[in-house]
């Protein structure tokens, strides 16, 4: 069925044309009864219509919306661009002028939308670096103006103040260090030396170096009976090393006290390994899974608990394994337990 919707403007022309040469021509032939007279007076209607309707409809219609689509590719038009303009354009029907015009439409949205969100990414990141670097220097600062305004004099309280001065300064020196590397990590300056190595091992030289803290909470931990066979991995050796440490870091901070550690190794598709590190603490609240591997983002559970964190840990484990073409991912249940895993390469036949 004709619609007006799907017709191009010769179409629209052509057809308003039409409707204005049959009443002249009838009524011609119905005062004269001349089918040749009426006959020309019909071509000669038909064709000034149309001529006359083509021109207006590209003149002051057509015309703006070039405009339109200038303005939405937002450009100035190339030779390309003005024949594309000037010959496709007309030809395109009103509805799928709408159409494209729709299209950009929700396009811009998606833009804008991403824009937004990236405008609150920057505005949070930024209270949180500030947040991050005032907690220590504001320390630091108490601490000299304290043994300037005669604390020096008492050599046990300098020698404690000194003390403080010098974890917060290690601790700004360790938020630079975690910045530096992020920042090193996405353009790509950091060379991976992969290497083949049994992970099973590492998790294990990772359990021992974190004992102490472990034993403090006594927290077990502990390989899955099913992990145990011997599992190679293709990787940076030092930066999974990393990874590790950070995931059984958090896994007993963040665990409940006599509670245990559980790491899982899987093959899965014979190209990947999948290793998963799981606790039984506290958990993350399920909205605010999504974010926990955004830098400086921590969890008001976490903040109360770990007061000496730069909340980078996560970022910096994303970016490694991104680097090696690799995931990770997390799920957690409040006060069930977190199970953060990763997917490393195996060893190439």
């Amino acid at each position: 069925m004709f619609s007006l919707r799907n017709s191009t403007p010769r179409q629209i022309a052509l057809l308003t044309a039409f409707l204005l040469a049959i009443p002249e021509t009838l009524i011609l032939w119905l005062a004269e009864k001349k089918i040749g007279l009426a006959v020309i007076c019909f071509l000669s209607v038909f064709l000034l219509s149309y001529l006359l309707i083509s021109f207006m409809l590209n003149r002051f219609v057509y015309r703006q919306i070039k405009l339109i689509y200038k303005f939405i590719y937002k450009t100035k038009a190339t030779k390309r661009e003005e024949t594309y303009y000037k010959y496709l354009i007309p030809k395109k029907t009103i509805q799928e002028v709408g159409l494209d015009v729709e299209q950009w439409a929700a396009d811009n949205e998606s833009e804008l939308e991403l824009l937004r969100h990236n405008e609150q990414f920057r505005r949070e990141f930024l209270q949180n670096l500030s947040h991050e670097f005032k907690t220590p220097v504001f320390a630091i600062q108490g601490y000299v103006d304290t043994l300037l305004d005669g604390a020096m004099q008492d050599p046990e309280t300098a020698k404690r103040f000194l003390q403080r001065t010098s974890k917060n300064v290690e601790r700004l020196t360790h938020l630079l260090n975690d910045l530096d590397q992020i920042a090193k990590l996405e353009r790509g300056e950091i060379v991976l030396t992969k290497e083949a190595f049994v992970i099973q091992e590492m998790i294990q030289e990772v359990f021992e170096s974190k004992q102490t803290k472990a034993d403090a909470k006594q927290i077990g931990c502990r390989l899955k009976k099913e992990s145990e066979a011997p599992v190679i991995v293709f990787a940076d050796r030092e930066k999974v090393r990393q990874v590790l440490n950070n995931l059984v870091s958090n896994a007993i901070k963040y665990g409940k006290q006599e509670g245990e550690v559980v790491a899982s190794v899987y093959r899965t598709d014979g190209k990947r390994i999948l290793i998963e590190i799981t606790d039984d603490g506290v958990g993350i609240p399920e909205a605010e899974l999504p974010r926990v591997f955004e830098r400086f983002y921590r969890t008001e559970v976490g903040r109360s608990m770990d007061l000496t964190g730069s909340g980078l840990g996560l970022a910096i484990c994303k970016h490694i394994l991104e680097a090696h073409g690799q995931s990770i991912h997390v799920r957690s249940t409040e006060q069930v337990g977190t199970t953060f895993g990763f997917t490393l390469e195996a060893k190439p036949d």
